[in-house]
C-alpha cells in the first residue's frame, strides 16, 4: 500500500510516517519501480508500535535506542526492559502528579464554602490593601 493508505489505516499522518523513517524509528520502506513507498504489514506494525510508545511518553531518543536493541542480532532483553521500566517510572510520576492536582481540585470543590470563600476574601483584602498603598505613594 502507499503512504496515504498507510496513513489512513494507522491514523498517523504521511508526514509522521516519513519522519519515523528518516529518524530510523521504522525500517527503510521498500519502494515501487516509480519510487513510491510500498508499505507492508511489517511497516504498519512498526508504525503502530512507535505510535503507542510515543503515546506512552517515550522520547524519540529512547525509542530509537529501544528499536536499535530490538533490531540487533544479539539478545538485548535486559536493556530493552530497562528502557521500558524507566519509561514506566516516568509515566507513573506524571500520573501521580496529575492525581495530586485532581485531589487538590476535589478538595477545593468539596470545601468551597468553608475554604475557598475565606481564602478568596483574604486575597481580595490583600489586593485592596496593596491598591491603597499604591494610591498613598502617588
Amino acid at each position: 500500500m502507499n503512504i496515504k493508505e498507510a496513513s489512513e489505516q494507522t491514523g498517523v499522518s504521511s508526514a509522521a510516517i516519513r519522519y519515523y523513517e528518516k529518524e530510523s524509528l521504522i525500517p527503510p520502506i521498500d519502494r515501487t519501480e516509480v519510487g513510491n513507498r510500498d508499505i507492508d504489514d511489517r511497516i504498519l506494525r512498526r508504525i503502530r508500535f512507535v505510535t503507542q510508545m510515543r503515546a506512552a511518553g517515550m522520547s524519540i531518543e529512547s525509542l530509537r535506542r529501544y528499536i536499535q536493541l530490538f533490531d540487533a542480532q544479539e539478545d538485548n532483553t535486559k536493556e530493552q526492559k530497562a528502557i521500558l521500566k524507566e519509561q514506566l517510572a516516568v509515566m507513573e510520576e506524571k500520573r501521580d502528579d496529575l492525581q495530586a492536582a485532581i485531589d487538590h481540585l476535589n478538595y477545593k470543590l468539596n470545601h468551597f464554602y468553608d475554604h475557598m470563600e475565606t481564602t478568596e476574601a483574604e486575597l481580595r483584602e490583600l489586593e485592596r490593601q496593596h491598591q491603597a498603598k499604591l494610591e498613598q505613594e502617588d
